[in-house]
């Protein structure tokens, strides 16, 4: 009998994902069968998988009960390599379009959704964007070197955590920015342990307009390589931005990535300053997939 697996494409500014329901956490799926359905070339094709499971039904969705009985469902996300990864920023809004979109939750305008995540509980609004996601609390890193292609010499990088980690490097115009050649993973000095995105970022000019910071932003993903957009990465790119430009700087940006532009806000919380992200995301179609057609990628010709 075929191994069947109903599943959906979504996206948040460019930034794809595969998703599929598994409320009880029945389906397990290797990493080589994850890296083979996000395959562009042999698979559906993806940045990240996202398994729709209810929290109560895998061992990481007990934290997330602990911190708020609401967080329901989790969003069990991987990287394109088959990676497990902390979360996703773009994937938390396309997770919500999912549960909205597919009936399985209720979401009005005002109303606050909670998921879980292996970083912890995200809480998530409806916004005339699309929706908006508070990653919570953040943590500026240790300063880094990075080395990339078509640029001559490393470049001072700076380590930001907002659940995953991250490390941002300032480029000096636009034409640095758009000749970068992002097609091998950039080198960061010392090589952090867990790996780390890597957002190269320039400013606006003016930077700062009407109390709203801009900037354009490419992105190398952890386990994914270049993608359209990242949603953790522009909010630490916003992050670094604003630690660098030093006091006045706004806590309003606004992010400018291939797949779009999405809005970054820093508030104040109970538990320190929070950042919320906001944008579209959309679901692009449903299919069906046979696992057992899945190719092992050694067996390719």
């Amino acid at each position: 009998m075929s191994n069947l697996l109903s599943f959906t494409k979504g996206h948040g500014t460019g930034n794809d994902f595969v998703l599929f329901l598994d409320a009880e956490g029945e389906v397990s799926l290797t990493s080589e069968q994850i890296a083979q359905i996000c395959d562009r070339n042999f698979g559906i094709g993806a940045d990240g998988l996202i398994r729709v499971v209810k929290s109560e039904n895998l061992p990481e969705g007990a934290a997330s009960l602990a911190e708020e009985p609401n967080a329901t469902w989790f969003m069990d996300y991987y990287n394109s390599d088959g990676s497990t990864a902390e979360m996703c920023g773009n994937g938390t809004r396309v997770f919500a379009r999912y549960l909205t979109e597919k009936g399985l939750v209720e979401l009005s305008h005002g109303e606050t959704l909670s998921i879980g995540t292996r970083a912890g509980v995200k809480d998530i609004q409806r916004n005339l964007a699309g929706f908006v996601v508070d990653l919570g609390r953040w943590k500026l890193e240790d300063e880094v070197l990075v080395k990339a292609h078509n640029l001559d010499v490393p470049r001072p990088g700076q380590g930001i955590n907002v659940g995953n980690p991250h490390v941002v490097v300032a480029l000096a115009e636009p034409r640095e920015l758009a000749t970068l050649d992002l097609s091998e993973l950039p080198e960061i000095i010392p090589v952090p342990e867990a790996g780390a995105n890597i957002e190269f970022v320039v400013p606006a000019e003016p930077m700062v307009a009407n109390g709203v910071g801009s900037i354009t932003m490419r992105v190398y993903e952890r386990g994914a390589g270049e993608t359209l957009s990242c949603g953790t990465g522009i909010v630490a790119a916003a992050l670094a931005t604003r630690h660098w430009a030093g006091q006045g700087a706004p806590n309003q940006w606004k992010v400018t990535v291939p797949g779009g532009v999405l809005g970054v806000r820093m508030f104040a919380a109970e538990d320190g300053e929070h950042i919320g992200l906001s944008g579209a995301a959309e679901l692009v179609f449903d299919g069906v997939l046979d696992l057992d057609e899945l190719k092992p990628r050694h067996s390719r010709t």
